[in-house]
């Protein structure tokens, strides 16, 4: 026991939905708009500082609980309910820790909350993990968020030893005993961060993809939103289903970055690919990349990393092994990322790289994190098309892990209304300058904004 234990006074939650300002399409799916879950935490330490931490993340139902067996509506309002259930939970708390000795403890009975949920609302199926992490993912952030308010401290400056009850064998493997977070975070954010940029499949790359332009002074084509705001980084939203599309598809946005780019007077940008689980197997991966090859090695060259191409269930397709792609560019798992377990298996199965969520979880993302900088993998951060206040959550996570070169934020495209009572506060982190994120400001108590 340590004097700067927490315990949990009381938890609360609230939604709030807002309209995007175009759609977003992924895994086949058209998304319209965002409900935002928030909590708020209040805690005490054991030498009896109190603070108050919050938490918020899109429910994202649509990409976390892809289903036919359950209405859009439905999941998102099971989400929902898990959030509620669980911000009860944490209230009704009577343990003591550090935030990752609480969250930890308090995910143990996540399953048992899930089969309530589902057995009151009759659902036809389970809750899939991932669903869960999302739900109790701002519960998480608000813990984290008040232990750092409390001692007047970023959260990123108190993982080590003098903080935590126990090193990061208890929650990983037996490798990590004698270490702590503190070994794999920065004291001080990097000061940017180049920030990717989505190209969704139904975004317009030029004019002529425009029949009515919405006009409210926002960049509308893939060529505008690059000389606006500097972009180096785009991620690019593919079918997986439809080669020619595919390819084309990325031949088109080569060479609208490449006119936009050369008016910037930019030599060097990079592209991710995210295929959405989409591929059938890692031989359309390799067919798509030796086609890319052909007609836009260009293209092809600038690629950073490829994100999530087959199905998202590694168990029960282990015949979608990533290893003769992965020797092309790096091969991420980004839906297919629950834990440590899940990891490993990507591990085996070729795969060298993971997507770090902050909707998955704050501790999560520190522990798999680890995992990642222990094991030589490549990492990125990406969103859930994060807004306001879990954008910079997000960004705080891609600013302390040093490995971590790009961070995804497509909040400002989608749903800029949700950053409104922000960019006056942050402006550096929504005000995109030569493609970058200000980092530098997430320096402030608890998660540091």
């Amino acid at each position: 026991m340590k004097s700067t234990d927490i315990r949990i006074l009381e938890a609360t939650c609230s939604t709030q939905q807002i309209d995007y300002r175009t759609p977003i399409k992924f895994g086949g799916r058209i998304v319209n708009d965002v409900v935002l879950f928030d909590v708020r935490v209040r805690v005490e330490t054991r030498d009896g500082r109190v603070a108050e931490g919050t938490g918020s993340m899109p429910i994202g139902n649509v990409w976390a609980w892809p289903t036919d067996a359950v209405s859009g509506e439905d999941t998102q309002q099971a989400m929902i309910s898990l959030g509620e259930r669980l911000t009860q939970q944490a209230s009704d708390y009577q343990g003591a820790g550090h935030p990752l000795e609480i969250t930890h403890e308090l995910a143990t009975g996540q399953a048992a909350t899930e089969a309530a949920v589902r057995q009151s609302k009759q659902l036809a199926e389970a809750m899939p993990r991932l669903a869960q992490l999302v739900a109790a993912s701002p519960l998480e952030a608000a813990i984290h968020d008040a232990y750092g308010r409390a001692l007047g401290q970023n959260s990123y400056d108190v993982l080590g030893e003098e903080f935590v009850n126990a090193d990061l064998a208890h929650y990983l493997t037996d490798e990590f005993a004698g270490e702590y977070l503190d070994r794999y975070t920065l004291r001080t954010p990097k000061p940017t961060m180049p920030l990717y940029h989505l190209v969704g499949a139904l975004d317009p790359l030029t004019s002529s993809d425009i029949a009515t332009r919405i006009a409210d002074g926002l960049p509308e084509t893939l060529g505008e939103w690059i000389l606006a705001d500097g972009l180096t980084h785009l991620k690019i939203k593919l079918n997986g289903d439809d080669l020619a599309w595919d390819v084309e598809r990325v031949a088109s946005i080569e060479r609208v970055a490449v006119e936009a780019q050369q008016q910037r007077g930019c030599n060097d940008w990079w592209y991710s690919l995210d295929f959405n689980e989409k591929c059938a197997n890692v031989q359309y991966v390799l067919d798509f990349l030796a086609r890319v090859k052909e007609v836009s090695p260009g293209a092809l060259q600038r690629v950073q990393y490829i994100e999530q191409p087959t199905h998202r269930d590694l168990k029960a397709n282990p015949e979608n092994r990533m290893h003769a792609a992965a020797k092309i560019k790096p091969v991420v798992i980004d839906e297919s990322l629950l834990d440590l377990e899940s990891l490993l298996l990507a591990r085996e199965q070729g795969y060298t790289g993971m997507a770090l969520k902050a909707c998955k979880g704050h501790s999560e993302a520190l522990l798999m994190g680890a995992a990642a900088q222990k094991y030589g993998l490549f990492l990125c951060v990406q969103d859930l098309t994060c807004v306001g206040y879990s954008f910079l959550h997000s960004a705080s996570i891609a600013a302390r892990l040093p490995t971590i070169a790009a961070i995804e934020g497509n909040g400002r495209q989608y749903c800029p209304a949700g950053n409104q009572d922000w960019v006056e506060r942050f402006p550096s982190m929504f005000d995109i300058q030569n493609g970058e994120v200000g980092t530098a400001v997430l320096t402030g108590p608890g998660l540091g904004f």
